[in-house]
């Protein structure tokens, strides 16, 4: 599937607990844009998308929430409630967000500018891409 989970480093201090977040260091690409997610209704999910080329760090910066991952042969689930443990994942993976506590903040680190070309949001199509890419692979 090629998704890994990062453990980032704590600073802890009296004042509280600082997490840096470095590129080419604390994760394998350059930052190019950071969103984040919150607020998020009950029951509502996020995602339902792969890319084509963008990879992403996807973090619980506050409360919880779970991620379904589809690489067009296996899912797994994972369950993120912690800043300091993320996910990363490579182009080609699709994504389901959901299980948000009323509290989450989802924190994603991209690798690229944001492209709606870059978007596969047809489960149906992104098969047929991970098809195409497994066989020339």
């Amino acid at each position: 599937m090629g998704v890994s989970t990062v453990t980032l480093s704590i600073v802890h201090d009296l004042r509280g607990n600082l997490v840096p977040i470095q590129s080419q260091r604390d994760i394998p690409f350059d930052i190019r844009r950071i969103y984040m997610i919150y607020d998020v209704p009950t029951g509502a999910e996020r995602g339902g998308h792969a890319h084509k080329e963008l990879t992403q760090l996807i973090l619980a910066a506050a409360g919880s929430f779970s991620v379904r991952l589809d690489d067009g042969t296996r899912r797994h689930t994972y369950h993120l409630n912690s800043p300091t443990e993320g996910l990363l994942l490579p182009r080609l993976v699709w994504r389901e967000m959901f299980a948000f506590s009323p509290d989450a903040v989802c924190l994603v680190l991209a690798s690229e500018l944001y492209s709606a070309e870059d978007y596969i949001r047809d489960y149906g199509e992104f098969q047929q891409l991970v098809k195409h890419h497994n066989s020339i692979s």
